[in-house]
Parts: structure tokens; C-alpha cells; sequence
């Protein structure tokens, strides 16, 4: 017994080292929703991926045009809570796109690297939303809503644009703008010039440009290189996500209330918008 217990100890030792692998593709929602990122989705694969025998090092792959602010900010966090804790090193990979929160999703990684062609950056905020509410005038649908505070009906989709929301709505941008702006001057000093305000005009770099202003530490894959620093034997340990779409959302369109019908097309347009920014 204790022979064999041996031998198995000493082919995990020659398996190599591990890399865990954590893909976040899709947009970054505010609540779990299929082909979307989110805490709910994400938070015990990046548990599972921390813990993990072997692990020398966490691979974060990241896919997204970006999406709510506060769960990129959650996300980030727990990464490098796990990562300090464990003292294991993060990687981030940008694949086709690394932008807006997606961008600041890649900064939980201690380094950054990219394909020439990706896109990266968008150091901004954007808001967006539908007007819906001549389309459940003909429909039929009342809208009824009340409310104790003038702006407690902030941009409410069912309702008319106000000029004063809108106006409202550009000071809260420039908050969240400037704690972006915070947030990458701290992860990446030293490796930009956070004096550059071009950085953060909201534009959009190609991995080459990005890594010329110091966005991304280079340009490379995982396996390239995690093989030049792990060597061949490294192991790649792909670890799943919960992504599952909440039991309102399985059920058939027309099994649901108009109202809940509209919402999810309108969130779905709203990716796909997202997305269609960089050309995909």
C-alpha cells in the first residue's frame, strides 16, 4: 500500500505543473443570464479555480465588450482577494475583445497579454436603453407607476425622456469614469502614462497599439505563454461556469407577460449592441 501510494505521488509530480483556466465571455450583466458574465455565474469557478492541487498559476481568458460596471468591479475583486490570499500569480488574455468593463475585468491579471488584433481599452462609460413606451401603448398595456422622490423614476424605459434625467444621468457617468480612470492608473503603475488623459477618452486600441501605451504587458496566448514559463509539461485545468438561465427565462415567450417578453428582447438587443460596437 504504502509502495503504491508512492508511485501514484510520484506520477502527479511528473504530470507537471497546473495552470487553472477561467473564461469570461459574454457581456457583463447585473443578474445571471445565459452567454453573460456575472458573480452569480462566475463565483465558485473562480473559488474552484484557487484551489486547485498543483497550481502555479490562474489564467483568466477574457471575451467581452463590457456591461455593468459594479459586477466587472465584484469579479476583479474576488479574483485578486483569491490570488493574495493563495499568493498565486494572475494572467489575463484578451482574446477578440477586452473592452470597457471587459478591460477592467483583465486587470485582476498581475499581467496582460493579448493578440495584436484584439481590442482593448474603452476606458469609458456608456448607458443605453430602449423607449418603450409607445410600443405598450399598442400593445394595450398601462403604465402605472408611483413614486415619493422626483427622481426617484430615473430614465424609467416606459416613460418619456426627461432632459433632467438625462443630465442626472451624466454626473453619475463621470463618477463612474473617474473611478475607472483610478482603478487603471493603480493596476497599470508604472506601465503607463497615467498623465496621457487619451487613455481614457473611451477609444478603443488593438493589442499591438495597447501594448505600445502600456494597457498590456504583450502580445501572446495561454498556451505560448504558459508553456515558456511552466515549461512543456505544464497541465491546463479548464474550469467550468454556472451559467444557467433563470426558469422564468427557459419558458416560452409566449407563456410569459408581455411586459417580461419585451425585457428580455430588449436585454438581448442590448448585447447584441454591445457586441456590434467592435465589429462583431
Amino acid at each position: 500500500m504504502a509502495v503504491r501510494d508512492h508511485l501514484d505521488i510520484t506520477r502527479l509530480w511528473r504530470r507537471g505543473p497546473v495552470v487553472s483556466v477561467l473564461r469570461f465571455e459574454g457581456v457583463i450583466v447585473p443578474r445571471p443570464r445565459r452567454n453573460a458574465i456575472s458573480l452569480a455565474s462566475h463565483a465558485t469557478a473562480i473559488e474552484r479555480a484557487f484551489r486547485v492541487p498543483g497550481l502555479v498559476a490562474v489564467a483568466i481568458v477574457v471575451n467581452s465588450p463590457g456591461g455593468a460596471p459594479v459586477q466587472s468591479a465584484l469579479l476583479h475583486r474576488r479574483i485578486r482577494q483569491l490570488a493574495e490570499q493563495k499568493k498565486i500569480p494572475v494572467v489575463a488574455f484578451a482574446e477578440d475583445v477586452a473592452a470597457s468593463g471587459g478591460y477592467w475585468l483583465a486587470l485582476a491579471g498581475d499581467e496582460i497579454f493579448g493578440e495584436e488584433t484584439s481590442l482593448v481599452g474603452s476606458i469609458g462609460v456608456i448607458s443605453g436603453g430602449f423607449g418603450v413606451h409607445e410600443l405598450i401603448t399598442r400593445l394595450g398595456i398601462e403604465r402605472r407607476l408611483y413614486t415619493a422622490g422626483e427622481r426617484k423614476s430615473l430614465l424609467d424605459p416606459f416613460l418619456p425622456v426627461k432632459s433632467a434625467d438625462v443630465e442626472r444621468l451624466g454626473v453619475l457617468q463621470q463618477d463612474i469614469h473617474r473611478a475607472f480612470k483610478d482603478h487603471v492608473q493603480r493596476r497599470r503603475a508604472g506601465k503607463i502614462d497615467a498623465a496621457d488623459e487619451s487613455l481614457f477618452n473611451g477609444d478603443i486600441l488593438t493589442g499591438h497599439m495597447a501594448a505600445e501605451r502600456g494597457l498590456i504587458d504583450g502580445i501572446g496566448e495561454l498556451h505560448g505563454i504558459m508553456r515558456a514559463r511552466y515549461g512543456d509539461k505544464v497541465r491546463f485545468r479548464v474550469i467550468p461556469t454556472e451559467r444557467r438561465r433563470p426558469l422564468l427565462a427557459r419558458l416560452p415567450l409566449s407563456a410569459r407577460e408581455p411586459g417580461e417578453a419585451i425585457a428580455e428582447f430588449a436585454d438581448w438587443l442590448e448585447a447584441r449592441l454591445l457586441w456590434s460596437r467592435y465589429g462583431l
